[in-house]
């Protein structure tokens, strides 16, 4: 029977010897008789961390075109931008900066219509404008007054603004506040 649990009593043997080395490798070698060290002085307190100020509002992508009421907004079918209101000669402002590529009135809806392209993926269109100040290949910046408000086009001075992604008209207000870049 003890032949038996001959290799369990060995295996217990020897887990037993490799505990009491590990221990013993682990002591301090301090003899017994030595005083303690002196005790560290004590570490002050944290100071308080500061609260971590909140992210910056996204900046806006687009600029204001005008500064007038929103008299109309996008819906995606009958109107593909959005129309503000004004007095005949506001200021009519590029929302962000680009090259004009359209001044025209074949559009007789749109009326007298300037097209800025921003980049591959963005254009702006305003029309119904009494008076261009760019004309074709002009490089626009944000805020440049580009042209006057009118009512070329339509029964009242206004400006019907659009942005257009990748060609596809898309809501103006949300890149206008800067929810979306």
């Amino acid at each position: 029977m003890i032949a038996m649990h001959l290799p369990t009593l060995i295996l217990r043997a020897a887990a037993a010897l490799v505990i009491a080395t590990g221990l013993a490798a682990c002591g301090t070698n301090v003899p017994l008789n030595q005083p303690p060290s002196p005790s560290l002085p004590p570490v002050p307190p944290a100071p308080p961390i500061a609260p971590v100020p909140p992210p910056p509002k996204p900046q806006a992508l687009f600029g204001p075109p005008a500064s007038g009421a929103t008299i109309a907004r996008f819906d995606g079918n009958k109107s593909k931008g959005m129309d503000i209101a004004g007095e005949l000669g506001d200021p009519i402002l590029a929302s962000r900066d680009g090259r004009v590529v359209i001044v025209s009135n074949a559009l007789k809806a749109y009326g007298t219509m300037i097209i800025v392209k921003h980049d591959e993926t963005y254009i702006t269109a305003y029309a119904n404008i009494d008076k261009a100040l760019v004309k074709e290949n002009d490089v626009v910046r944000q805020g440049q007054k580009i042209a006057e408000m009118g009512k070329s086009g339509t029964d009242r001075v206004k400006l019907h603004f659009e942005i257009r992604k990748q060609g596809v008209a898309v809501d103006p207000e949300p890149y206008l506040s800067g929810k979306l870049r």
